[in-house]
């Protein structure tokens, strides 16, 4: 059976055990836990650590282990979005030496999946990126198999404000650029964590690509999108993507969860749904948000039964 979870970062100010406590009271049954290097945001929802692999010693280890099995609540992936072929080298080391950390401290927790983007250069197009993804990758994948764990890329395509034109700053954002990636590395361990709704945005059918890359669905995210289609009108798919396009709570936007639920069932998916609050309606306060978590959880268990909620 799938099993339903939350992306951590919507609770950036609470501690490990409070977000395991919190995705308990709600009946979660797990959560995707964000590993970011301590430190500044430079966006929102990025720069949170709930675990930070710098500091992965087996005391440490045990203790995140021992919170898990204190709340009865898994951890469904590791997760990290960077830019790992910035333009900046420094920032694309960073990036991708942070990354291996992740997946070392993974394998020692039992966690078998780190999310992440495959990065880009918003100035450049996807050929002249694509060097930069075989020189960075492969090796990324080969380090992950050795240490039995997969990688799930989002498929976000990161562009949404004038900083990120007009490319955006990650590669994986259609079936087109996915198969180019997948037939560069072919490994078993190197997948998606997928989204609908930016395929909505994007103007693409947001439920057939399961179909195709059914063995490459690692991970998925639950998040909803409101189009404006009048102002996508007035401006055009060529003006920044925040200008016509609002991310939802599930159930508030487009995405036809009944067919998407039934189509992820039918391609055998039974991994994790973690819904990733993004909605600004909810983000006020502390409350809030983990009244979107509820909320979200209400929705959604129409298409994921809570385990064991039969007997």
């Amino acid at each position: 059976m799938m099993k339903l979870g939350f992306v951590s970062a919507i609770l950036a100010d609470a501690t490990l055990e409070e977000v395991l406590a919190t995705a308990a009271k709600l009946k979660y049954d797990c959560v995707e836990l964000m590993c970011w290097p301590v430190g500044k945001s430079e966006r929102r929802y990025a720069g949170v650590t709930h675990i930070d692999v710098t500091q992965s010693d087996n005391a440490s280890l045990d203790l995140i282990k021992s919170l898990t099995e204190k709340y009865g609540v898994e951890i469904s992936g590791l997760g990290y979005y960077p830019n790992p072929l910035a333009a900046d080298e420094r920032e694309r080391a960073t990036a991708a030496e942070h990354l291996y950390r992740i997946i070392e401290t993974a394998n020692k927790l039992g966690v078998p999946q780190v999310n992440s983007f495959i990065g880009r250069d918003p100035s450049k197009s996807v050929d002249e990126n694509w060097p930069a993804f075989l020189e960075i990758w492969p090796p990324i994948i080969d380090f992950a198999e050795k240490h039995n764990v997969r990688i799930g890329i989002e498929n976000c395509p990161m562009f949404f404000t004038n900083d990120e034109w007009p490319g955006g700053k990650n590669l994986a954002v259609s079936p087109a650029i996915w198969r180019r990636m997948f037939d560069a590395i072919p490994s078993p361990n190197f997948g998606l964590n997928y989204d609908p709704s930016h395929m909505i945005w994007m103007q693409m059918d947001c439920v057939a690509p399961m179909v195709e890359f059914a063995n490459r669905l690692f991970h998925v995210h639950a998040k909803d999108v409101r189009m404006d289609r009048q102002k996508l009108n007035d401006v055009g798919i060529l003006a920044n993507p925040n200008d016509y396009h609002t991310p939802k709570l599930p159930g508030l936007g487009e995405v036809d969860w009944g067919r998407f639920f039934a189509v992820l069932g039918e391609v055998g998916y039974r991994g994790s749904v973690c819904v990733e609050v993004e909605d600004r309606v909810y983000e006020g306060s502390r409350e809030s948000r983990e009244l979107a978590l509820r909320q979200c959880c209400t929705f959604l268990r129409n298409f994921i039964p809570e385990i064991g909620e039969a007997s």
